[in-house]
């Protein structure tokens, strides 16, 4: 990304952030004061434990392109693991993956498998209060770092043969995702509006989002939910982009977070800081059109502001 001391981002990316994306724009990273050199300002807040180690261990669920997947080289590639790269070097720390399935990622932070979770994972209520819908506790509560927004689409066959925009549509009918995501909450609280038209909704939950993607181009499935970067990449690249389309609007838009056990507030601050520095360099929106999804672009970074 090129190098801009009082660049603007482009409208479509203003445009693009709702609710959750009005969050960030409005939150404030850091303490208004100058520093010669704010990197190194950066490093020396760094929790000892990872001064010490010189090492940033990362768990990551790197089967979710192009969020997260792997390269041609067998090691981690996409959006995360090159915004994770780079808060590396603003930390002079080396950066490790640990690649673990979604659904067990948040409870490998806490038993402390690793330091944060970087994994396109929202922040939303639940898993910053670690209850599920009902309130109910439901696993470990976490602190978020906010750094990218993205919505909710809904991918079909090429052609849309059922004619599915809504999801209202879906109704009848059976849709794939994948298990532990905003999406298949979705997907949960969409078969009750279902059950009140007399018409159904069957939702197939699979632990990787290619199965469920799999299941849509069988036609085992009629539609996917999947978070927008996601879907957009499924479309444009799966057999040549005649496989799938995405359609409908974006819905429940919402960041992704950084996720770091709550007493690990030095550490969170930190990154907060260094998330900043990295958009204020130029480079994350590099970085963001690298992997076209500059729509997603965030401001600054916020703590906890997800829905």
């Amino acid at each position: 990304m090129h190098h801009r001391a009082k660049s603007r981002r482009p409208a479509t990316a203003v445009l693009a952030l709702t609710t959750a994306g009005a969050l960030l724009l409005s939150g404030c990273g850091g303490d208004g004061t100058a520093s010669e050199d704010p990197v190194q300002e950066i490093r020396a807040k760094l929790p000892k434990a990872q001064r010490s180690a010189q090492v940033l261990r990362i768990g990551m669920d790197v089967n979710y392109p192009p969020v997260e997947f792997r390269g041609g080289d067998g090691k981690p590639d996409g959006l995360d693991p090159d915004i994770a790269a780079a808060l590396g070097r603003i930390l002079d720390l080396r950066v490790e993956y640990v690649d673990t399935p979604f659904d067990k990622l948040l409870p490998g932070l806490r038993n402390k498998q690793y330091d944060v979770v970087m994994s396109a994972l929202s922040d939303i209520r639940e898993r910053r209060e670690g209850v599920d819908d009902a309130g109910k506790p439901a696993g470990p509560a976490v602190d978020f770092v906010d750094y990218f927004i993205a919505g909710t689409s809904m991918v079909v066959a090429k052609g849309n043969p059922k004619g599915i925009r809504t999801l209202d549509d879906l109704c009848g009918r059976t849709v794939a995702v994948q298990s532990g995501t905003t999406q298949n909450e979705i997907a949960t609280r969409q078969v009750t509006a279902c059950s009140r038209t007399g018409k159904p909704l069957t939702v197939h939950t699979f632990d990787t989002d290619a199965k469920a993607l799999a299941e849509v181009a069988a036609g085992t499935a009629q539609a996917g939910l999947n978070d927008f970067p996601v879907a957009a990449h499924a479309a444009r690249n799966t057999d040549g982009g005649n496989r799938f389309e995405v359609v409908g609007s974006q819905s429940r838009s919402n960041p992704y977070g950084i996720a770091l056990r709550k007493e690990d507030t030095g550490l969170r601050d930190v990154l907060v800081k260094a998330v900043d520095q990295l958009i204020r360099s130029g480079e994350y929106d590099k970085i963001l059109a690298k992997w076209n999804v500059a729509a997603g672009a965030a401001q600054n970074a916020v703590v906890n502001g997800g829905i």
